[in-house]
This record gives C-alpha cells, sequence and structure tokens, in this order.
C-alpha cells in the first residue's frame, strides 16, 4: 500500500499508509495529546477523529482547549440534547444546533414552552446518553437521500435547510438519532462528562420575525464537573453585572417597546456618565489635534448611493421619501466626512486632516438581536476619519492605537485582544485597492502595533472588502471580551467620491482614508463599564460622588454646608437629611454604588470635620472638609 506523507505541528513529518485515521495516528503518536483530542484539522479543515487521510495532508489536533475543541465538544452536546428531547417530545420537530461562543443551543418546534421542569428531565436523559458511549458516526448521502429520510421522519426544518445544499450532504447518527450537520463531532457520546442546561426561550426560526416562533434550549459543557461548577458561578456573577438590571436599579436609562424597540431613553444620571464620556473624548481628541465636525442625521439618497451604503448595507439602513426624493438616517457618519473634505482644494500642507465627530447613527437590526444597550437601533458612534499622504500613514496609526490605549486605561481596561484582519489572498478579486496599496496598508498596521506593543492575531480573511483592519476588543473583570476600538483602511470612499490633494510636485493625489473608533458606540460602552465593574464606577464617572448623611436632625443644617462647599468645588454631592436611621441611609448609599459617604454627627458638627465612608470598605477615619476635597481631587483628577 502507498504511503502518505503526514505534517504534524512543530515541523514533524511522519510516513502512513493511505487510509489511515486521524485516531490511529494519535494513538501512534502517543503523549497527552492522545487522550485529549476532540477533532482535528486536515489542511486547515476541522473535521472527525474518524476521517481517512488518503493523500499527503498537513494535520493538527484540538482538545478543549482550543477553540475548535470546545466547538466539536459543545456540537457534540447538543446533539446528544436533541436526541434526548425527540425521546421526551416526540412531536418535536428539529431546527438547529450549532456551538456558540459560550456553550450551544438548539432549537425545536414544540406545542408550549419548555418548563424549567422539562429542562431537568431532558439533561437526565443526556446524562443517561454520555453513559452509554454511543459512537458518533458519519454518513454522505445525496440530497434526495437525506430528503426522503426526513420526510420519513417529518422534520420539515431540516427539508427546508436541504434547499440551499448543492451535492453530497453528510449525516451524523448516534443510537437512533441522525441529524443533517457537517460536524466535526467527538468520537463518542462517552466524551462529554459534564454539563447543564441553563435556559429555553423563544427564538424565530432563522432569526427572520417573519417565520414561526420556535423554542431554544441553551446550555453548556466542560470536560469536568469543577470547570462546569466554575462557569456556573461565572454566570451567576454575570447575572449580577447586567447592565440592563443595573440599568434600572441606579435609574440611568429606560427602554419601551411601545415607543421603539432598540432605543435608549438615558436617564438624568446616566445622561451624566454619558457627558462626562464625550467631555473626557473631546478634550483628549482636541490634544491630539483633532477638529470636531457635526453632520445631520439624514441625507439623501444621493450620497448613499454614491458612497455604496445603499447597494452593500441598504437593508441595514432607515430609507423614506421627502417631496418623493429617497432620503435615509444616516448608518454611518464616513461619507458626509468626506463631503466636507471635498468642500474645499486640500494642499500636501493640509494634511494629515483629522475629522472628528460623536454622531448618532441608526441602523435597521433585527428585534431578536437587541440587547439593551449593548445592541441598539440608534446609538451614538465616537467616529473619527483621518486624511493623509502615504509616507504620514504609520505615524496617524501609531496615534490612533496610542490614543486606545490611553482611552482605555483611564477607564480602567488594562488587558485587550487584537485582530488583525487581513485579505484572503486565494480570493484577491473580493477586494478594492492594489496589492500595492494592501500591502503597505497591511504592513503600517503591524508597525503600529509593534510600536505600541501590543501582541495581534492575524486574521485572515477577515478584511473588509473596502481595506484591512484592526480590531481591538476589551477583557472585562470576569474576562470576557467586548468590542471596542476599530481601524480600518478605506480604499473605497477616497476613489467613489474623486478626493484627491494637492501634492509637492503639482499634481494630485488620492488620500489615504483611515477609519477609526476609540469607543464604539457610545451606549455599548456604557454597559461595557456598567458591567465591568458591577455598576461601581469609578469617581470621575460617578453621577453623584459624595452623599453627605446627617445621623439626626440637629445635624441637617451643618450637612447641607458641608454639601455646598464641596459642590463649589466641582464635586457631585447630595445631602441626605431625612428623618431615617444612619444604617439605612448607608445601606441605601451602598446600593446606589456611592463612593464616598460622609456621616456627620454630633462630634463632627463639634470639630468642623467628616466622618468618611467609603464604597465597600467601610469607615476611613475622620478629617476635615478640606482634607477629603485634597484626597477626592487627587483620585477624580488621577482617574483611580
Amino acid at each position: 500500500m502507498k504511503n502518505i506523507e503526514v505534517k504534524l505541528p512543530g515541523g514533524v513529518v511522519k510516513q502512513y499508509p493511505t487510509g489511515i485515521r486521524l485516531s490511529q495516528v494519535l494513538n501512534e503518536l502517543g503523549g497527552d495529546l492522545n487522550g485529549r483530542a476532540l477533532a482535528a484539522a486536515v489542511n486547515g479543515e476541522v473535521t472527525d477523529l474518524s476521517r481517512e487521510l488518503q493523500d499527503d495532508s498537513q494535520v493538527r489536533f484540538f482538545a478543549f482547549d482550543c477553540e475548535e475543541g470546545k466547538a466539536a465538544y459543545w456540537h457534540s452536546t447538543s446533539h446528544i440534547m436533541a436526541q434526548a428531547v425527540k425521546e421526551l417530545f416526540p412531536e418535536a420537530k428539529l431546527g438547529i444546533g450549532p456551538p456558540i461562543s459560550e456553550g450551544f443551543y438548539y432549537d425545536f418546534d414544540v406545542e408550549k414552552p419548555f418548563s424549567t421542569e422539562d429542562l431537568k428531565k431532558i439533561e437526565k436523559r443526556m446524562h443517561e446518553i454520555a453513559k452509554e458511549d454511543l459512537p458518533f458516526q458519519r454518513r454522505e448521502v445525496s440530497k434526495e437521500e437525506a430528503r426522503a429520510l426526513f420526510k420519513e421522519k417529518n422534520e420539515p426544518y431540516k427539508i427546508e435547510l436541504l434547499e440551499g445544499l448543492e451535492g453530497q450532504v453528510s449525516l451524523y447518527e448516534h443510537d437512533d438519532f441522525v441529524d443533517l450537520c457537517k460536524g466535526p463531532h467527538v468520537p463518542s457520546t462517552g466524551r462529554i462528562k459534564s454539563f447543564q442546561l441553563l435556559s429555553a426561550a423563544g427564538a424565530y426560526w432563522r432569526g427572520d420575525e417573519a417565520n414561526k416562533m420556535l423554542q431554544r434550549i441553551y446550555g453548556i459543557a466542560f470536560e469536568n464537573e469543577e470547570d462546569l461548577q466554575k462557569h456556573i458561578e461565572l454566570l451567576e456573577e454575570a447575572k449580577k453585572r447586567d447592565h440592563r438590571r443595573l440599568g434600572t436599579e441606579l435609574d440611568l436609562f429606560s427602554i419601551h417597546e411601545e415607543t421603539g424597540a432598540g432605543l435608549v431613553y438615558w436617564h438624568p444620571k446616566g445622561a451624566l456618565i454619558l457627558e462626562l464620556i464625550r467631555d473626557f473624548w473631546r478634550e483628549e481628541h482636541w490634544k491630539r489635534g483633532y477638529q470636531l465636525v457635526s453632520t445631520p442625521h439624514i441625507a439623501s439618497g444621493r450620497l448613499w448611493r454614491s458612497s455604496g451604503h445603499l447597494d452593500f448595507f441598504g437593508e441595514n439602513m432607515y430609507v423614506f421619501d421627502v417631496d418623493e426624493v429617497p432620503y435615509a438616517l444616516k448608518p454611518m457618519n464616513c461619507p458626509m466626512h468626506v463631503v466636507i473634505y471635498k468642500t474645499r482644494v486640500r494642499s500636501y500642507r493640509d494634511l494629515p486632516l483629522r475629522f472628528a465627530e460623536l454622531g448618532t447613527v441608526y441602523r435597521k437590526e433585527k428585534s431578536g438581536v437587541l440587547h439593551g444597550t449593548l445592541r441598539v437601533r440608534g446609538f451614538t458612534q465616537d467616529d473619527a476619519h483621518i486624511f493623509c499622504m502615504p509616507e504620514q500613514l504609520v505615524e496617524e496609526l501609531v496615534g490612533v492605537v496610542e490614543l486606545a490605549k490611553y482611552m482605555m486605561s483611564s477607564f480602567g481596561f488594562k488587558e485587550y485582544k487584537v485582530n488583525l484582519s487581513v485579505r484572503d489572498l486565494a480570493q484577491k478579486e473580493k477586494y478594492m485597492g492594489s496589492d500595492e496599496d494592501w500591502k503597505k496598508a497591511e504592513s503600517a498596521l503591524i508597525e503600529a502595533l509593534k510600536k505600541a506593543d501590543l501582541p495581534y492575531h492575524r486574521a485572515e480573511g477577515e478584511a473588509i472588502f473596502y481595506g484591512p483592519k484592526i480590531d481591538i476588543d476589551l477583557l472585562d473583570a470576569l474576562g470576557r471580551h467586548w468590542q471596542a476600538t476599530t481601524i480600518q483602511f478605506d480604499f473605497n470612499l477616497p476613489e467613489r467620491f474623486g478626493i484627491t490633494y494637492m501634492g509637492k510636485d503639482g499634481k494630485e493625489h488620492t488620500p489615504y482614508m483611515i477609519h477609526r473608533a476609540i469607543l464604539g458606540a457610545l451606549e455599548r460602552f456604557v454597559g461595557t463599564l456598567l458591567e465591568h465593574y458591577a455598576g461601581a464606577l469609578p469617581v470621575w464617572l460617578s453621577p453623584v460622588q459624595a452623599k453627605v448623611m446627617s445621623i439626626t436632625d440637629g445635624q441637617a443644617s451643618y450637612a447641607n454646608s458641608v454639601s455646598e462647599r464641596l459642590k463649589s468645588e466641582g464635586l457631585r454631592v447630595e445631602p441626605d437629611v431625612r428623618n431615617e436611621k444612619i444604617g439605612h441611609k448607608i445601606r441605601e448609599g451602598e446600593k446606589e454604588k456611592i463612593p464616598y459617604m460622609l456621616i456627620v454627627g454630633k462630634k463632627e458638627v463639634e470639630t468642623g470635620k467628616v466622618s468618611l465612608r467609603r464604597r465597600h470598605e467601610g469607615v476611613k477615619g475622620v478629617m476635615s472638609v478640606e482634607e477629603f476635597l485634597k484626597l477626592a481631587g487627587e483620585e477624580i483628577s488621577s482617574k483611580v
């Protein structure tokens, strides 16, 4: 039998007979990975360990500590859940059951929503299926054979999914359960050790509100009970930090279905947080040579046609007629900044030109994806567009990355995950711009990241059609990722709008255009802050920085005078002179996440001092008003 060459990570090359299974390769290699591997990649394609190798191949194995390994593990658990549901609820119709970023789900068409008791029964049966250690078996069949199978099983959603597929399709079976699925899966149900079903909720078939509402069951799975319980504790902590709950409890914002889903109403305290962020943003941009602009909320269809938005983004836009002329609410600010650029003849002496705007934009999001302030239909983008010459590119990019790092650290984020999204070189036709432009842009982005000392992951094929980009995700207190800074090159708009500058050589040249947002959507950023800090925002961002609390009515006058003194120094202060016990006032202050509580009793009145109590820390000592002002001033100015 002819041998094939298998290249393994680390440059190892092995010879094996044609037709050897990946599981056999693992067995021969031995070592720790042999017992831990869940899936593999053959020439970049993720697949099952049962796959046979027919040609020379590059192979990599994945355990649960890899994204690919987790995906196979969670996907397999969703199939076990689907089998349990079909056995307990025979009339249930199968939808889809993919792995997601944190676990898995499966959609079912059932007569009534799943109850908590239903989930317990399903979970119990899943444990039994896992213990049976049933092999996941893949087989490829024609569309006609698959259609006949699912017609016999009365699975209309699977038949519908088949319509979008070409050629042969793959089925996965274990026991009597069969599903239309491309895989991969773990070798057998016995590999699935610890799992829990988390919740059930309604979900439209294929995410389309015009379709039937199905019931979606969410779950999570790990290789051992300890890791599962840690994750469950993390989920419980995340519930406590849910920005929607905190927004209500702290009276920051509200969203009203009756006046429009996905539109945020900022209450006084929430609006104040927004303004504090805006003020800081403006100040830092002025320091760095940005010019602030302001553009309309709507523009005629001609602009959006010229920019390409109506062609490429039209389904996400709100379009309407004004005097029989099409207009649209702006989904992005960029074309309008280009319009401002074109109002004058620009010279090389004018560049770099940095236009910045806190511009409110609107996007037609489906109701199923709306989520508090994190996913909305109207939001304020901290947008800026830099027009520069090729030789200014690296310096401008370094400036943007350094600004992003400074602003994120000022808000208390110290850890990031950075992606560099570049072209798929095998599909160059999908992208605008010349090879020379792309190489120059990519090398400039890489140089900027290196100078800023930011490690990055290179994401092949993830670039937008009009240029490469950098995405910086924040890691919060629970280690979760939040989308924030985006830096994008654009070879599209300058060409579409024909913008130029007069070079030193007296000829017209096309400037490079950089799109960048540091915080992203302010609404989403506030939600991120609330969850990161569990609502206890840093002093400089807290709507109320201090409360002055009287112990009895006898100290009310002094408490009010201290409040006025602090206000005169710029602090945001509220007196609490209600006829309530001091313990009750303190508990309310803690609940409201007030950073400083200044307690004044008879002794404080006599000495002209205050007793400082800090949020979550308790009593810190007695001090003069001036001493407190110094302490608070230092913390606020340093943005601790």
